[in-house]
């Protein structure tokens, strides 16, 4: 709201606002649906995703879901394995990250883009085999990723396009920033 958008649908406990900042959302929102923020099965952004693919989303972007809680932030990652079954397009965005989970289904083209300069590979699934990359300053060929490796970290585009190919898996792609400028953080 304090970037100009009214919310279309502000769903959850609302824990973490005040009752003054409650009324304003509750006001400003087309819909409003509230819970008890104990006696709750799905963290908050589950839930509004949940909502959003019921409602037909076919893309989603989620902002604002990596932050000071680690158990969170790693649950919100988790939850694009939820958007992917489902046949959704899934990213996480924040002012230094951009976090895709991919399968061997389809190969994920990155774009050089000045704002992340870095692509990091960690797998989700507890081994990811036949990973492919061109168009990086580190290329990899059938190579095989496990829970506990740091190999696909910090990688660079060196092209117009760089091209990552799995056979099996879960691949988390995150490409990210060591720096964050003023102008950028506000406008997420």
């Amino acid at each position: 709201m304090e970037q100009g958008y009214d919310p279309d649908m502000a769903l959850g406990d609302f824990d973490s606002v005040t009752e003054e900042e409650l009324e304003r959302i509750r006001g400003r929102s087309r819909r409003f649906v509230s819970c008890d923020p104990v006696w709750k099965d799905l963290t908050d952004t589950e839930m509004a995703m949940t909502w959003a693919m019921e409602q037909g989303a076919q893309d989603l972007v989620l902002v604002g879901v990596l932050g000071d809680r680690l158990d969170h932030s790693l649950a919100n990652v988790h939850l694009l394995r939820k958007a992917l079954e489902a046949g959704v397009r899934r990213r996480i965005v924040d002012a230094q990250n951009e976090v895709q989970l991919m399968n061997g289904q389809h190969p994920l083209v990155l774009h050089p883009d000045h704002r992340y300069t870095q692509v990091s590979l960690l797998p989700l699934s507890l081994e990811v085999t036949g990973i492919n990359l061109s168009g990086f300053l580190y290329p990899l060929n059938e190579a095989t990723l496990t829970i506990g490796q740091s190999l696909g970290i910090s990688n660079v585009l060196v092209g117009e396009q760089g091209v990552i190919k799995v056979r099996d898996g879960l691949l988390l792609v995150i490409r990210s920033t060591d720096t964050v400028d003023d102008e950028r953080t506000g406008s997420i």
